[in-house]
């Protein structure tokens, strides 16, 4: 190994001591956006792995302020996030987001970051309906998104549709992932035609009415009772990303004459939102606290309530309002440098 080689790994050795140093006195949650003109990290435009819905360039988007913002903590700097570093660190390795079409947003966001890191790496990409695989060979690395919204099992009975709080079966695609990222909480809070089920069920019992959050915090337990037992922390690290901002009333952050996040630009000011917490932080932050497998939690709920501009909204002709999801590149990018961060600490 030559001089200058053993030179550039004590140095990044270095690097990430110090880094570990000041983000341990840090909450990488708490913070702002600040503006920053060398943002976005890749060009959309040049990213094939975008759901059409999510892509608000390509889907005529005029402004483009909402791209250039930086989460920045209030006590510490984020390391800048490389895409190829990245592969290179976690070379063999590979990587499952877990949940709903926030986790897919995620997932479409990092393949972005690591495409541009790479451009021209032969990746393989496959996409069916529940389930997307990014792969570069180059790099013995896979990233994977499967819809599972609920995580436990939703099942067509004769009775109609049961949501089985209790009831886990696709754990098998879970096992020998190296690093899991779960997310599970905006399907449990519709209601009327949006609920997708018909009844819950614990044990042999049958409920047609439970309290949504009661109901949320037993499958949460459910799906930490299987982490605890199946997953081993020296080969896996799971995370649960946080619950996400949803912005369709103008009135949650103090502009009762805004209808929605349609036509917003720029994100609130400052390190605090006006409106009120979302009844689920507390279901998450309890059952995680109980576990016994380390469980890092990607706390998005603040930085994403900030973010009143970062929605689609209604850039694609004849689409219903989309205040609840976020354009690619955009907010999700930042979720992927707080992952990257976390990792690089370990």
């Amino acid at each position: 190994m030559s001089t200058k080689t053993v030179t550039k790994i004590y140095l990044f050795l270095v690097f990430l001591h110090l880094l570990t140093v000041q983000l341990r006195s840090c909450n990488i949650f708490e913070g702002s956006w600040i503006f920053d003109e060398s943002y976005p990290i890749y060009d959309s435009l040049r990213c094939p792995f975008i759901d059409q819905g999510l892509n608000c360039i390509k889907n005529g988007r005029k402004d483009n302020f909402y791209l250039k913002y930086r989460w920045q903590p209030t006590d510490c700097d984020l390391p800048r996030f490389n895409g190829e570093d990245f592969l290179k660190n976690f070379k063999g390795k590979n990587f499952m987001f877990v949940g709903d079409s926030l986790s897919n947003n995620q997932w479409q966001s990092l393949a972005c970051m690591l495409h541009a890191a790479v451009p021209n790496s032969n990746y393989t990409f496959d996409r069916t309906r529940n389930r997307s695989v990014l792969s570069f060979p180059e790099f013995e690395f896979t990233i994977t998104f499967l819809k599972d919204g609920f995580l436990v099992d939703l099942v067509i009975e004769e009775a109609g549709r049961v949501l089985k709080l209790d009831s886990l079966s696709r754990t098998e695609q879970w096992k020998g992932v190296d690093v899991l990222i779960f997310n599970s909480y905006h399907w449990w809070i519709h209601t009327g035609r949006l609920q997708t089920w018909d009844y819950f069920q614990v044990g042999d019992k049958l409920y047609k009415e439970m309290d949504h959050m009661e109901a949320y915090k037993i499958a949460l337990t459910t799906w930490a009772n299987w982490v605890d037992s199946n997953i081993d922390p020296v080969v896996t690290k799971v995370f649960f990303q946080g619950i996400s901002a949803v912005h369709y009333y103008g009135k949650d952050w103090d502009e009762p004459m805004v209808k929605d996040c349609s036509g917003q630009t720029k994100p609130i000011e400052g390190s605090t939102y006006p409106g009120e917490r979302y009844a689920g932080e507390a279901v998450v932050k309890s059952v995680l606290s109980n576990m016994t497998m380390p469980v890092n939690l990607l706390d998005i709920t603040l930085l994403t309530q900030l973010r009143i501009d970062g929605h689609p909204s209604r850039i694609v002709n004849g689409t219903s309002m989309d205040c609840s999801h976020w354009c690619v590149a955009g907010v999700p990018d930042a979720w992927n440098e707080l992952l990257y961060t976390i990792l690089l600490q370990k």
